[in-house]
């Protein structure tokens, strides 16, 4: 069995993992902390270990392909977005009350912004501001987990091609999280992604996802 290098290790890991494929890219990665983050996930790899210094070099020698396909450009220049703001959420634990209480309040609702999320253990509820104390007042004989106020849903609706084309979802993500915000929750529902921040951060949020719109409708033009 041929043993892997780590120069290859290193250039696979960083082909799966698109952040740092867009910071090596865009050239404000920091070898350094790129070679650290990756060292324990090569020395795995490997089955053996590896100096800082052999991962700093690797990291500058690996070859970057985050720039998307033409697949990837046309989903995200025929993307459109729109912001709903003014919203809460309720975090409660997933029981089959629980479960039923949330199907009947979403039809009390129905001209409200009313998402449900349902992890393995949990509920959460995001809806809008001013239903915000009628939906509480259901769960008040349950322990509420968690609640916020003062979010905003960025929703991008998305070409029927989103649903087959991989990796289109991560570019809107990681636009975000370039921009230092945070994604306090997120769906997908067929075309369309539904990504939940603060209501402080949506201008910005925005004004980044117009920005890399605006960049794939010109780069598809030039190719």
């Amino acid at each position: 069995m041929v043993e892997l290098s780590l120069a290859k290790i290193v250039q696979h890991l960083i082909e799966n993992d698109l952040s740092i494929q867009d910071a090596i890219e865009r050239g404000y990665a920091n070898f350094s902390a790129v070679a650290r983050l990756l060292k324990p996930r090569a020395e795995a790899l490997l089955g053996r270990k590896v100096t800082l210094e052999g991962m700093i070099t690797s990291v500058k020698r690996a070859k970057t392909k985050y720039k998307p396909s033409l697949k990837n450009l046309k989903v995200i220049a025929e993307s459109v977005i729109n912001i709903r703001t003014n919203l809460a959420k309720i975090t409660v634990e997933k029981t089959r009350r629980n479960l039923e209480r949330s199907r009947l309040l979403s039809a009390d609702f129905p001209e409200a912004f009313f998402q449900v999320l349902e992890g393995t253990a949990t509920l959460t509820l995001i809806i809008d501001q001013r239903i915000f104390s009628q939906v509480h007042q259901k769960f008040e004989d349950t322990e509420i987990l968690d609640e916020k106020h003062g979010l905003a849903a960025i929703i991008i609706q998305s070409p029927h091609e989103i649903v087959s084309t991989p990796g289109c979802i991560n570019f809107f993500y990681n636009a975000i999280s370039r921009g230092q915000i945070n994604i306090e929750e997120t769906i997908s529902c067929y075309t369309e992604t539904v990504i939940f921040i603060k209501i402080d951060d949506s201008t910005k949020a925005y004004s980044i996802l117009t920005e890399l719109i605006a960049d794939a409708r010109k780069n598809l033009c030039l190719n």
